[in-house]
């Protein structure tokens, strides 16, 4: 019996220590260490199954041929301890190594009964028994052609275009040319780099007439620690060997050294053209002493990073191999599971983009909606929370998963471009620029842009034709796991802190610079003295397009700061934010901008900490913004809680022009609620402004009284008021073209009142105008509807009527206001009268 189990235990060595040096290493250590442990000590047996793997791995490296040997000796004792405790889990070893190592030779132990193959022409040295592989002969005369690519147990769909875009980097092959090809095709982990590799060379063996080689370096990124690699790797060495058999080499035939290896290789390859294709690369070096000598040979090279250094010493061309896009990627989930053929395309489609085109995702949903029985709705509904994504993109009872296939991506990086994506998976958006990356890693913008080279090198991040770096959604959860475990817990609330106030600078930036003469509450003269402008820049972005490209971010950084209860950053924050909301009407983005902002002001003014009074006034200025968007919403029962709140807040203030602001959107509310003392609170908002000395809001307020006058009938007066407001805003010393445009509107409509058509058409037409020159004509839906009443009064062309009707329409329908309903049934009236 003890024969038996140290023959086994000796079998069960060899097919470790070789499974330690390749790719399936990571996922075979959790059941060894289960097995090993057996349910106990289950976390210390991975460790030390991690320990000796790290050593055997230096011991090969340094050629230290004890140590490797000491390695392979405690792993034979441990074996033993545990098959003579528990004689029956030597079945289930054998079955474990059976499936992890399908190669082996394995034997089991079971009743006392030997269980195995026969040892025929295997050698017998006391109690170890090992069989000693066949070399391989060629005939005299007869040449090898070896067909090494891995077969393909799968059916490959799509890459269409990047198989082609591979073949035209293959050029030698087809025109005689007198050059090795050299290609690198990069990508992020788990995108399909392997899979396309194979596909490509089925797709071209005749032009490979002496045959195809393949060596993977797979073991290289799934060991953390592993040395660098040289030109005296023991990788490169047995790379080598494993070409040299494959071209027909015996065993015994192969030299014992690196560069005697490389000659009898360049020797072999002289006279043939063959493709090699070189797997998981993660070095120059294991690419350079395998490149064949017969002129027209390929070599493709696949890798998680570009290599530039080959394309720069070595002319090699450069492929990207990117996700798959939907069409791609629904194929490939029909690939594995044939039924969401017939499942919604727009479920379908949703669960394409939450796995994001990446084939490793593809096929880890489509096994969970085959082996569980799901429908796609509900791995969908699972998968849309990301804190559950990445759990839910995996398949446990095989230890596969996304993390799992982009952790080599993240194991190669260096450590100060692993921190930088650690911590852009702690950002609140996935796409940023330089500067945020710099500010979110408390860095140089020089330094971060060279960490990004590096991440976009890997396949982490994409850069944009706009220069800003794109994450992937899966990427970026990875990147926040991986900050999880290693980032301390406070480094997300820093994060958030530096994040916000960079975007802080550039938004009141950009506030200040569409326009300056606005009321602020947060005063931010210290924080942007010393910071450079970039929109001041003769050659500087515009800043509402700014805004309007970074809206997703900037309120994703409001989120983040509420929630680590940055209230001091937050509030003013969202009031600079409002100046992109002035000119787009994102209604519910600004909704909660302004939600998050008052309360953050409310809790400063609340706490002990900051300037009680000035959070006072920003929490009544920004619930009387707030109700602005809640109004254009049909939220009337909020905008009046919201307004209510900011006039309690106003009144234990002094600030005479806060209290004229919060009163003007009272009038604005009561223009919809109450109109008949809408006038009166116009009045009062107009004396405070004018109190004050505050000239544009008087003008402001002006503008408000005059068309609440003529919505009471009072025409005459209105006029008045309304000519004042649009001489004062253009007067002002930074005159307001786009208010001045809505005034004009407005005498328009007033004209149009008293009777005076044609003064009123003019008006309006250049009110609409103006609106539309100014980038505003959100603004301009009342004087179109205005001008439709005229051209259907006056008999003009009906298609004027619809035209100026489906211009209107079309503003209201993107602002979702109710008056959209209205023009709707207006249009249907006119096309039963043609």
């Amino acid at each position: 019996m003890e024969a038996e189990l140290t023959a086994l235990a000796t079998t069960a060595v060899t097919a470790l220590t070789g499974l330690m040096v390749t790719e399936s290493w990571e996922q075979a250590k959790l059941r060894l260490a289960r097995w090993f442990g057996r349910g106990e000590a289950e976390g210390r047996a991975r460790d030390e199954l991690e320990a000796e793997s790290g050593e055997l791995t230096r011991a090969r490296v340094e050629g230290d041929e004890r140590a490797a040997d000491r390695v392979e000796e405690r792993l034979r004792e441990r074996l033993l301890r545990v098959l003579r405790d528990d004689p029956e889990a030597a079945e289930e070893l054998a079955r474990l190594i059976t499936e992890l190592a399908p190669g082996a030779h394995v034997s089991s132990v079971s009743g006392g009964v030997y269980q195995g193959p026969s040892f025929h022409g295997a050698h017998f040295y006391g109690d170890i028994a090992f069989t000693v592989p066949t070399p391989v002969s060629v005939p005299a005369g007869t040449r090898a052609r070896p067909n090494q690519l891995p077969s393909r147990t799968y059916e490959f769909v799509n890459r269409d275009k990047d198989i082609d875009a591979l073949r035209r980097a293959f050029p030698a092959a087809r025109t005689g040319a007198d050059h090795v090809d050299l290609v690198v095709m990069s990508g992020v982990s788990g995108v399909g780099k392997t899979a396309t590799a194979i596909r490509f060379g089925e797709t071209v063996r005749e032009c490979y007439p002496d045959g195809q080689l393949y060596v993977t370096f797979a073991d290289r990124h799934d060991r953390p620690g592993a040395p660098a690699i040289g030109v005296d790797s023991p990788d490169v060495a047995e790379a080598l060997a494993t070409c040299l058999i494959g071209l027909g080499v015996g065993e015994d035939d192969i030299p014992r050294t690196l560069p005697a290896r490389a000659g009898l290789y360049r020797s072999r390859t002289a006279d043939l053209r063959i493709l090699l294709v070189l797997d998981n690369v993660t070095e120059p070096a294991q690419v350079r002493a395998l490149i064949p000598q017969g002129t027209g040979s390929g070599v493709l090279v696949t890798a998680h990073a570009r290599l530039g250094e080959l394309a720069v010493a070595d002319g090699a061309r450069l492929v990207g191999l990117k996700p798959l896009d939907e069409h791609g990627a629904l194929a490939l989930l029909a690939v594995h599971c044939p039924r969401v053929r017939d499942c919604d395309p727009a479920v379908t489609g949703r669960l394409v983009e939450l796995c994001g085109g990446l084939p490793v995702a593809l096929r880890i949903a489509a096994a969970r909606l085959t082996e569980e029985d799901l429908t796609v709705a509900e791995l969908v509904e699972e998968l849309s929370n990301e804190t559950d994504r990445l759990a839910g993109l995996s398949l446990s009872a095989e230890e596969i998963s996304v993390s799992a296939a982009l952790g080599p991506s993240y194991r190669l990086l260096p450590g100060d471009a692993a921190r930088l994506y650690r911590l852009l998976g702690l950002l609140p958006t996935g796409r940023f620029d330089a500067g945020v990356a710099a500010a979110a890693a408390g860095v140089d913008t020089r330094v971060a842009k060279r960490q990004l080279g590096v991440l976009a090198s890997a396949g982490l991040v994409e850069k944009g034709a706009d220069r800003r770096y794109v994450m992937h959604d899966l990427i970026r959860l990875h990147a926040r796991e991986c900050a999880d475990r290693e980032e301390s817990p406070a480094e997300e609330a820093a994060l958030i802190e530096r994040v916000g106030t960079h975007y802080l600078v550039l938004t009141a930036f950009a506030d200040r610079a569409i326009k300056k003469n606005r009321k602020r509450i947060a005063d931010l003269s210290a924080l942007l003295q010393d910071a450079v402008d970039p929109f001041a820049a003769p050659d500087g972005p515009a800043p509402l397009a700014w805004l309007d490209t970074e809206r997703t971010a900037i309120l994703g950084v409001l989120r983040a700061a509420s929630r680590h209860e940055h209230h001091a950053l937050v509030w003013p924050l969202a009031e600079a934010f409002t100046a992109l909301f002035l000119h787009r009407r994102y209604l519910d983005m600004w909704r909660e901008s302004l939600t998050l902002g008052a309360e953050s002001a409310r809790a400063q003014a609340e706490s002990a900490s900051g300037e009680p009074q000035q959070a006072r006034v920003a929490e009544a200025r920004l619930r009387s913004l707030l109700s602005r968007p809640l109004m254009d919403l049909d939220r009337h029962d909020e905008a009046r809680a919201a307004l209510d709140r900011a006039l309690q807040c106003a009144e234990t203030v002094t600030d005479l022009v806060l209290q004229a602001s919060v009163l003007e959107f009272e009038g604005r509310y009561r223009d919809k609620h109450d109109p008949r003392n809408a006038v009166a609170v116009y009045r009062r908002s107009l004396a405070l402004n004018e109190q004050a000395g505050e000239a544009r809001g008087a003008a402001i307020a002006a503008f408000f009284l005059g068309s609440a006058l003529s919505a009471d009938g009072n025409h005459a007066e209105a006029l008045a008021v309304l000519r004042r407001a649009h001489d004062d805003l253009l007067a002002d010393k930074e005159p307001d073209v786009r208010m001045a445009a809505r005034a004009l509107g407005a005498i328009g409509l007033v004209r149009d009142g008293l009777g005076d058509t044609e003064a009123a058409e003019r008006d309006l037409r250049e009110a609409v105008e103006k609106l539309r020159q100014r980038d505003a004509m959100h603004y301009a839906a009342e004087p179109l509807v205005g001008l439709a009443d005229i051209a259907q009064r006056t008999g003009a062309d009906a298609d004027a009527v619809r035209g100026h009707l489906t211009e209107a329409l079309g503003i209201y329908e993107r602002e979702g206001h109710p008056a959209a309903e209205e023009l709707r049934r207006r249009l249907a009236e006119s096309d039963t009268d043609r």
